[in-house]
């Protein structure tokens, strides 16, 4: 007796309309697969902040066909750029040889900006102000539910919701994400091409402190300032008080860090405790598993955690596509994703514990230590990071190329 065909996949829920939750509805939608998104924020958006997308990144956006309105926007880095507080150099990634080699920059961009590229991309339903409150699992599908007491069904549910995912909580238990010790403060600052050469990335590292800076528009400057403290803490005052504050910390460091601060808008400081999780050797029950921060949460130190999301989206998409038993599909994503992040998510909170060194003698060995193996940690960030995206071959790929080189090509002339 032949096997029986398998009932197709007819409707996803997708609890979270970040940029994990809507890269798997374009990464749905481009297999066929109907959802629909379910987002707790009254209106879709998300965050002010500032990206680095990796050439791993730019592939898997590549391959969802939206790479060239990224590349469009989004300065490309030639170098990335690591050092002390005083400008001494710790070490050099040569991002924009990627492009020669697999085809896509080393981007920055703004988070929202991402956000509605792709979100112009996905044609299925996205329902705001819908807080998940829970969600109860059938035999052939899920039935999610939220705060206004409604509820809606489909054939799987995936937890997209971010690092205190509702979903996750339900299904690994509600214990919170583990705070790192640091703080992050980021903001934008207007500076022009002559102020600050396009494609700049720096990281500047001090006892117990450091400070990132990389243009994610013409002309818009994010940065982020970090700082060991206690969580929940909150800034007192007005936010030009703040900015002062940040001022003060970052008084005396290498050029130009004084003079992008002086052009920050007080206004776009946002302050944010830096939480991540430990691996999990689980990600998913039956019909539900989990995507994004809500998976695999990760601190920014090796700018993944945007990048991790989309690749999540598009693994998970292959393997529902023509899946014949979707419990068996999800545990297929979630092995093949788990053995990916989990060595980034320890990573992250390794550099994390490095940045947050206060002893000057700790901080002098450090440095000195990463720069005797900083030739080796781009050899491996290149074949652990980059070359995995391989895999997908970009839909397009010259015009994020041409347009790299012409940005790097205006760089060099200023």
């Amino acid at each position: 007796m032949s096997a029986p065909t398998p009932s197709p996949i007819r409707r996803v829920l997708i609890a979270g309309g970040g940029i994990g939750g809507i890269a798997t509805a374009l990464a749905l939608q481009q297999q066929g697969i109907d959802s629909v998104v379910f987002e707790r924020a009254p209106q879709l958006r998300d965050g002010g902040a500032g990206l680095h997308i990796w050439t791993n990144g730019m592939l898997a956006l590549a391959h969802l066909g939206v790479a060239d309105q990224v590349a469009a926007i989004a300065p490309a880095q030639s170098e990335c750029h690591f050092a002390t507080s005083t400008g001494k150099p710790i070490g050099m990634y040569p991002v924009g040889q990627f492009v020669e080699r697999y085809g896509q920059p080393t981007v920055a961009i703004g988070r929202s900006d991402l956000h509605g590229i792709l979100r112009a991309a996905v044609t299925v339903p996205v329902v705001t102000g819908a807080e998940v409150t829970g969600y109860t699992e059938h035999e052939d599908g899920v039935t999610l539910h939220f705060a206004d007491g409604t509820s809606e069904t489909g054939d799987l549910l995936i937890g997209a919701d971010g690092v205190r995912s509702a979903v996750r909580s339900q299904l690994l238990g509600p214990a919170g994400p583990d705070y790192t010790g640091y703080i992050a403060w980021r903001g934008h600052a207007d500076m022009s091409p002559d102020q600050f050469p396009p494609g700049t990335f720096r990281a500047l590292f001090g006892p117990g402190t450091r400070f990132t800076y990389y243009d994610i528009a013409p002309g818009v400057v994010h940065w982020m300032s970090v700082a060991d403290g206690p969580a929940g803490g909150r800034d007192q005052g007005t936010p030009e008080q703040t900015l002062q504050m940040l001022r003060e910390r970052h008084a005396g460091w290498t050029d130009p860090v004084e003079a992008i601060l002086a052009a920050t808008d007080p206004a776009s400081i946002l302050r944010g405790d830096v939480f991540d999780r430990k691996p999990d050797p689980v990600w998913g029950r039956g019909r539900v598993t989990l995507l994004g921060d809500a998976a695999h949460a990760m601190s920014f130190n090796i700018g993944q955690g945007a990048c991790q999301a989309i690749e999540d989206a598009l693994v998970l998409a292959e393997h529902l596509a023509g899946a014949g038993d979707v419990e068996a599909a999800l545990r297929a994503y979630e092995a093949v994703r788990r053995e990916r992040t989990a060595p980034m998510q320890l990573l992250a909170h390794r550099i994390g514990v490095m940045g947050s060194l206060q002893n000057r003698a700790a901080v002098w060995l450090r440095d000195k230590i990463l720069r005797l193996v900083w030739n080796k940690t781009f050899q491996s960030t290149e074949r652990d990071h980059v070359a995995y995206a391989k895999r997908w071959t970009p839909r397009t790929t010259a015009g994020a190329a041409e347009t790299a080189k012409k940005q790097g090509a205006a760089a060099a002339a200023v």
